[in-house]
């Protein structure tokens, strides 16, 4: 029977191994509303504080649903992971939380240290700093084997 072939187990993650698995990746993708339907968007980004921190661009959808000066922010969804194509083997994280535009000066220039965008455009001056409020993830291994230890 080949690897693949063979029935993943799924694990539950709990809230630190699912931030740490993301730590581990700098591509994801972000779920805002726009025009009151879900959007995707692939984005880099960092862990800093245990917050996710992407750069965007002003004029963005995003940029504009995080601007208001609410303290709550808006809603996003943000999932990362890393499986395999060939085992189906690996992990996905889903963070739910607020997201915030970053506007302290000092916070702004070292966030800009930390995080490059990946596909930079002009503009690409607003941070968007997510908190994350529901953290779910799973880990996929071949059925049988134990998993690692991080």
């Amino acid at each position: 029977m080949k690897r693949h072939d063979r029935p993943a187990q799924r694990i539950d993650l709990d809230r630190a191994e699912a931030l740490r698995l993301l730590g581990t990746v700098s591509m994801g993708r972000i779920v805002f509303t726009r025009q009151a339907l879900p959007t995707a968007r692939p984005v880099n980004h960092v862990l800093d504080g245990g917050d996710i921190v992407i750069r965007t661009h002003e004029g963005s959808a995003l940029t504009s649903q995080a601007q208001p000066a609410d303290d709550n922010g808006v809603v996003v969804a943000y999932e990362a992971d890393a499986i395999d194509p060939d085992t189906r083997l690996g992990w996905s994280v889903v963070v739910t939380g607020y997201a915030r535009l970053v506007t302290d000066p000092g916070e702004l220039v070292r966030i800009r240290a930390l995080l490059e965008p990946w596909a930079a455009e002009p503009g690409m001056d607003h941070t968007v700093r997510i908190h994350p409020d529901l953290i779910t993830g799973i880990l996929l291994i071949a059925r049988g084997e134990a998993p690692e230890d991080g």
